[in-house]
Parts: structure tokens; sequence; C-alpha cells
């Protein structure tokens, strides 16, 4: 264990994972100064109870001079390496690390890690679920990390015997040196090209999570996505695989057959659940249930408990969340698509009239095949926000008796949600599933989720 006592740590970033960094380190005898670029009437952080805990601040900007005396710099998820505090701290020689590095060295117990182009939260949910029953009561769940809270100021509760789920993004994933004991790649889509330099360093990045196994680990990769099944000649442990079809002789993994879901072992066949006990939409939901049971059997845990884990389960908030029903339309929340292919994947999710609201902030992401899917199954297209006019682009005008039969340009979500509300008709679907982020006008996804449902629910 690090003897953090009178180490000088800088943390830039003052959000969820730099609070829950700085009191864990706070508490180990470190010396903490925690900065953001925002000034204190910006954050909405109780800065009081940190400054109780010792904790300095510097905020309002990156100034160069922070890492005079600093013996660790530790970025938060928001914080790209191309920081000019960043590449300076490199250039001085001072390590660099994050919460969940960190919490990777302290942590007594197993550990699954989860990442993943799109998919994780819900499968990170599921795995929690399937863990939930059929973990021994003398066992306690751990569920977090890029989902939910971060779990690097639990860490002291954990005991040896405990089970952590971890969702990690490329982010987190990027000053990585250690894996977890199972490690599961989703998938490696086009994604945060706004942040990495390019795909080969954002699937580095994410690849990051079983690169550092050793043959104790398990990998859990999607064989029918290339960007994960590349990674497979990089396992040093064992392998289990997932995918819609059954997985080639003698290997480990998940797959559906004859409208069950099913497990190959070796040469044997294991019926977990039938497929209708899964609730969610589409068939991306499918591949994440599949990827949950694949996961759970490299963790051990009991097959009966898997379909338990997921017989009842509806969805994490913002997935295709379902709002209400108004003017004889389904309206649906899926803020949590922040790139074209979750919107695709939430498209393909419906069969009705379709209203697609699109939009958001852009993260230097190719619209081209969103474009191509919206002229096969959007009727009507409503853009809003920084990326309106790039994804207009992409799209091109409403032309006579194709689809989208109509595309409306708005400045706000605000604007947007009214505009469908002027054309929706009975039997529609009306679909938030932006494609780009939220930064551009809200705080997080989960900030412009719930506003839109706050707008639409005040629909009269």
């Amino acid at each position: 264990m690090r003897d953090w006592n009178g180490q000088h740590v800088l943390i830039i970033g003052a959000a969820r994972q730099g609070q829950a960094l700085a009191r864990y380190l706070a508490g180990k005898g470190a010396r903490i100064r925690l900065n953001d670029q925002r000034t204190e009437t910006e954050l909405t952080t109780d800065l009081a109870s940190l400054r109780k805990l010792g904790i300095k601040f510097a905020l309002g900007g990156h100034p160069l001079e922070l890492l005079d005396g600093a013996d660790l710099v530790c970025l938060s998820g928001g914080v790209p390496l191309t920081l000019p505090l960043v590449v300076e701290a490199v250039r001085r020689g001072l390590p660099l690390s994050n919460d969940s590095e960190l919490f990777m060295e302290a942590v007594p117990c197993q550990v699954i890690g989860i990442t993943g182009s799109a998919g994780k939260t819900t499968t990170t949910t599921l795995v929690g679920c399937i863990a939930a029953k059929g973990l021994p009561g003398y066992r306690h769940l751990w569920v977090g990390g890029n989902i939910g809270l971060p779990l690097i100021d639990q860490v002291d509760k954990m005991k040896p015997a405990d089970l952590v789920v971890l969702e990690l993004s490329s982010f987190q994933l990027e000053q990585m040196t250690l894996s977890p004991w199972i490690a599961a790649i989703l998938n490696i889509t086009p994604n945060h090209l706004d942040r990495h330099a390019n795909m080969t360093a954002y699937a580095a990045a994410k690849a990051q999570i079983l690169l550092h196994q050793d043959q104790g680990g398990t990998a859990v990769l999607n064989r029918e996505d290339a960007g994960s099944w590349e990674w497979a000649s990089q396992v040093r442990g064992r392998l289990v695989s997932f995918g819609l079809h059954r997985p080639p002789p003698g290997q480990t993994g998940t797959y559906i057959e004859a409208g069950r879901l099913a497990l190959q072992i070796g040469e044997r066949q294991v019926n977990l659940m039938p497929q209708s006990v899964i609730r969610l939409r589409g068939e991306h939901n499918l591949v994440n249930v599949l990827a949950a049971c694949a996961i759970a059997h490299a963790a051990g845990l009991p097959e009966d408990s898997m379909a338990a884990g997921i017989d009842g389960f509806e969805g994490v908030a913002h997935r295709l969340e379902f709002v209400r029903e108004w003017h004889g339309a389904a309206w649906y929340n899926d803020s949590i698509a922040t790139a074209p292919e979750r919107s695709m994947a939430a498209i393909r999710s419906f069969s009705e009239q379709l209203i697609l609201l699109a939009g958001g902030r852009d993260k230097n992401l190719p619209w081209a095949d969103f474009a191509k899917l919206v002229h096969q199954r959007v009727d009507h297209l409503v853009l809003f926000g920084e990326a309106a006019d790039k994804i207009m682009s992409a799209v091109g005008t409403a032309r006579p008796g194709q689809h989208p039969f109509s595309v409306t340009l708005c400045a706000t979500l605000r604007e947007a949600v009214q505009a469908a509300a002027n054309i929706v008709q009975p039997g529609d679907v009306v679909l938030l599933s932006p494609g780009g982020t939220s930064f551009d006008e809200f705080r997080d996804f989960e900030e412009r989720g719930e506003y839109f449902q706050k707008w639409v629910k005040e629909l009269t």
C-alpha cells in the first residue's frame, strides 16, 4: 500500500471523480490541491465540506505554477492530455494518474472491469443485477466507476471477499497500468475523437483494460465486433466471448439459438433463459444481455442467477427510457446516446413512424452512416444545438416523398421538443437520441435527459 502521508497531489477537475479522489487522499494524509477552470460560483460542489478536510482549491484557470512542489498529478475524466498544464507536468517528469488507477492499486477484492464505445452502462448494471442474485450473502457487491459514483473514496470499506463491478471509460483507461481480474471490451466504434487523436489512439486506450492482465485473468470480448475481437490475440489468460451466433467449436461464449440465450462451455451447451425474458428494446440490448451473461460466467456466478437478474430489468435512466404518451404518441428519452452509432442503435429499436431529435455538441465523429439510416427510417428529423448544421450537411434537406419528410433546425433542445409537439401524430414515436454530447447546453447527458422529460411532461 502506497504511503500518502505528506505527499503533494494536484488533482485537475473538481467534478465527481476529482472530489472523490480528493476525499480519499486527504484521508490518507496527502496534501491536496483541487484545480478546475470553473470559478467557485460556477461549481455546484459543496466546497466547504472539502475545505474542512484540508483540501485547497485553485479555481478559474490552470496556471503552470500549480505544478511547483507537486509529487503527483491526477486527471479527472474530462481533462485532455493536451491541456498545457498536463503537457508541462509531463515535461517536468511528474507522474500522472487518476482515480481509477489508484483504486486498482488499493482495492482488496476481485474487480470486473467493463468498457466499450456503447452499452457499457447497461451491461455494467445488468452484471450488478446478476451478481446481486448470485453472490453468497457474506460477499458485498459494489457497482460504480464511470457509472453512478466513483468508488475510490469507498475502497477502505471493501473486504477481500467482496466483488466490484466497474464501468471504465477511455478517459479513465488512458492512465491505467493495472488491469482488473475480468476485463470486458464490449465494442470499439468511433467515439470521443474530439479527445483522442484518432481511432488508433482511442482503441489503444480501451485496450489498457486487458493488456496488464496475467494468466489468472479473464478477458470477455465481442467476437462479432472487429474493434473488440482484434484484441483476442493479446489475451494472456482465459478468453470468454459473446455474440448473436454460436461461437466456434471448443470456444466458451454466449449466443442466441431457437429463441433462447445459451452458453457454450467447450463442447457443452447450457440453456440460460428464453429470449422473451428480456424487456429491453433493440438488438444492441440483446447483445448487452449476452455480454452480461458472458461476464457473469467468467466471474463464476451461478447460471440461474443470470435469468433472475435479467428478468424484470427495464433499462437504465436516459437509455431508451419511456417518458409518457402525449397526443397519441410515445415519447422516449435516449439522452445517453452521445455518438451517432448510439443514435443509430436507438433508431433501429423502433418500427413505428419516428420523429427523431438529434444534435448537441459534436465529438468530431462521422455522420454519414447516421444520415443514411435517417433516410431509411426517420419520418421527421428535428435538429438542435451546436451540431445541428453539421448533421444537416450530412443528411441534406427534405425531399418530397422521401425520408425524412421534414427537417427542422432549432437552437435549443426546448425548442426541439416544441417543434416535435407541432409535428406529432397518433401512433408516432418521438425519440430524443442526440448523437452529440450535452455540453453546449447542459452539465451532462443526465441533466439534458431530465430537462427533456420535464418539458415533455409539461406539454398540454
